[in-house]
């Protein structure tokens, strides 16, 4: 009997799994009061800005995976807010940096989580905005029960708050201590920014489309963007050691929207797996399960096995290397690294021994361009990498690796959705005193080199590793499914899907299984550092497998029993309507709500 810590909860009417009880259970209320999946997700998406303001924020970014009852095909929602105008390279340089900083201003993005929510609440939800941002409001004017890890990133950035970021020691700091597990906590400031927003859709009439509109137009052009316009630029430290303004004008705001395009999709065993374009990390699972049915060995779908754990691990180790060389915001041959003749060649190069290259191949015959970066500096720095939970590692600049949340929501009709907020973190950048939220670093996943595939330009997207995913069989949605995590989100998924696709595991019992990565990969975060050869493991994974995980040659770093991943997952089957949902039970704060 395989173990799970939790029942897969099953029922016909909704079911909603996040990365956190509140949202969860707010987004479950509005499918109780009649909304649909995509009402539901806005509001959860709202209330986890709130709740886990360390993993995500208003100021951040969220791609989400749609498909909807009248048209079942799978869409991207695009709330990755691009470069403003002003970062160039060439800015990045006159100030002496060779990467850019891991917090403060500079690092700032365009904000793109609330347009593409409210995007998607015009064009698939139901419901007004007062009635979607009603739950997120409360939790910030009365205050909310604070999970363990928020005050522990506050105590862990306490001194820069107090010595260079007064605004954010205002808003956190409570008599100079950092707020403890369970003590309520309000942000007034982010409750009137929520509210304003809600009048300012009222003041268009009663036409709900026209409400969100305007509500859209008081965050891009309104008083949110007048807001970052003064503050956003002023001078703050960041990782660098120094002082430098940001560049997100309110010209950036109002010129940004979110977008629906294309998902990026592979048919593989009897199912269409859907993810967002090349402009983000997720094709680099497609791209593993290509080389995995390459490799034309059934040990290689067993992720509970070390033959099956080295064929993943390898597989993966050689996607991400086309992620550094193929991947970004602009033209990638993205039809040749799906190809079956391509992964055929990067299958041949997975042997009985680890790797620890970084090895892009040649789509087309095509080479592959590398940052220099990847031969000065990206070295061994086991002093910068810690296996989590998808938590994230905070240093005491600010600088954080591999944090987010994930919401996925499905209901009675059909809609499903997968969403990956994440951004705009506590400790990315200065609070706005006026808003109550700070902006994102999410340009430090551009490099500061001319002709690469996510070299920084402005209007650019950084190539994101946010990364949701939906599942199709027979054209209609049957999963929806995500991770935190970082460079990881494509690893902790991977498992879970061989063993609930093709293992015939429940959402639940594949959530619950042992989980590893590797770190054989350039990191996506300051300061973009590799671990080669290193295959991080949870040690409840049979001893046998550790000892001949070793013999393949892979540096086995233990990890806890129960530290790796943060799925969430729901699904439904077309032909009984059953729906069934599970949340990760790793860091306690995961759950799933349905009936």
């Amino acid at each position: 009997m395989t173990f799970t810590t939790r029942p897969t909860l099953q029922g016909t009417f909704g079911m909603v799994s996040s990365t956190h009880w509140l949202a969860s259970q707010a987004a479950m209320g509005i499918l109780e009061r009649g909304g649909n999946a995509f009402d539901a997700a806005v509001t959860a998406g709202f209330v986890l800005h709130v709740v886990e303001p360390h993993l995500n924020g208003p100021g951040g970014e969220v791609p989400a995976i749609v498909a909807t009852a009248q048209d079942p095909a799978p869409k991207v929602l695009c709330g990755q807010g691009p470069a403003p105008a002003g970062a160039t390279i060439a800015h990045f340089r006159s100030l002496g940096m060779e990467l850019v900083p891991g917090s403060g201003p500079l690092a700032a993005a365009v904000p793109g989580a609330v347009d593409a929510w409210l995007l998607l609440l015009r064009d698939h939800g139901t419901l007004r905005v007062e009635e979607v941002l009603d739950p997120a409001i409360g939790y910030a004017r009365a205050g909310h029960p604070l999970i363990g890890r928020v005050g522990d990133t506050v105590a862990a950035v306490q001194a820069l708050f107090e010595e260079h970021w007064d605004t954010s020691a205002e808003l956190w700091l409570r008599d100079g201590r950092a707020p403890v597990a369970g003590e309520m906590f309000a942000n007034p400031a982010y409750a009137r920014t929520l509210e304003r927003l809600v009048e300012a859709g009222r003041a268009a009439g009663s036409d709900r489309e026209a409400q969100i509109e305007a509500t859209r137009r008081a965050w891009s052009e309104g008083f949110v963007a007048e807001a970052v316009d003064r503050f956003g630029r002023k001078p703050f430290q960041d990782s660098s050691g120094r002082r430098n303004a940001g560049l997100v004008t309110g010209e950036d705001m109002a010129a940004y929207t979110a977008t629906w395009e294309e998902p990026v999709t592979l048919d593989w065993h009897g199912y269409s797996v859907a993810k967002t374009g090349f402009w983000g990390q997720g094709p680099v699972l497609l791209e593993t399960l290509s080389v995995l049915d390459a490799l034309d060995d059934p040990r290689a779908y067993d992720p509970a096995t070390a033959a099956g754990i080295h064929a993943q691990a390898e597989a993966l180790k050689l996607a991400f290397a086309d992620r550094e060389a193929w991947y970004g915001d602009g033209e990638v041959p993205a039809k040749a690294l799906l190809s079956p003749r391509y992964a055929r060649e990067r299958a041949a190069l997975i042997g009985e021994r680890a790797s620890t290259e970084l090895r892009p191949g040649r789509p087309d015959g095509a080479e592959p361009h590398l940052p220099a970066h990847l031969g000065r500096d990206a070295g061994r720095r086991a002093d910068l990498v810690d296996p989590t939970t998808g938590e994230p590692t905070v240093q005491a600049d600010g600088v954080t690796r591999g944090d987010t949340c994930h919401v996925d929501v499905v209901d009675r009709w059909g809609n499903m959705i997968s969403a990956t907020p994440s951004g705009g973190w506590l400790q990315s950048s200065p609070a706005i005193p006026d808003l109550g939220f700070p902006l994102g670093s999410r340009l430090q996943m551009f490099w500061l080199e001319e002709g690469l595939a996510s070299s920084l330009a402005p209007g650019r997207r950084p190539r994101t590793t946010l990364s949701p995913t939906m599942v199709h069989r027979n054209g209609e949605p049957v999963l929806a499914c995500g991770t935190p995590g970082g460079d990881q989100q494509e690893q902790w998924q991977l498992p879970f899907l061989l063993r609930h696709l093709l293992g015939g595991q429940s959402l639940q019992e594949a959530i619950d299984a042992p989980a590893w990565h590797t770190l054989s990969l350039l990191g996506s975060f300051y300061p973009r550092e590799m671990e080669p050869g290193v295959l991080v493991v949870e040690d409840r994974l049979d001893s046998d497998v550790l000892a001949a995980l070793r013999k393949y040659g892979h540096e086995v770093r233990l990890s806890g029993p129960w530290s790796l991943g943060r799925l969430c997952a729901v699904a439904r089957d077309p032909g009984t309507g059953l729906l069934t949902a599970g949340a990760n039970p790793r860091g306690m704060q995961g759950y799933a709500a349905g009936r």
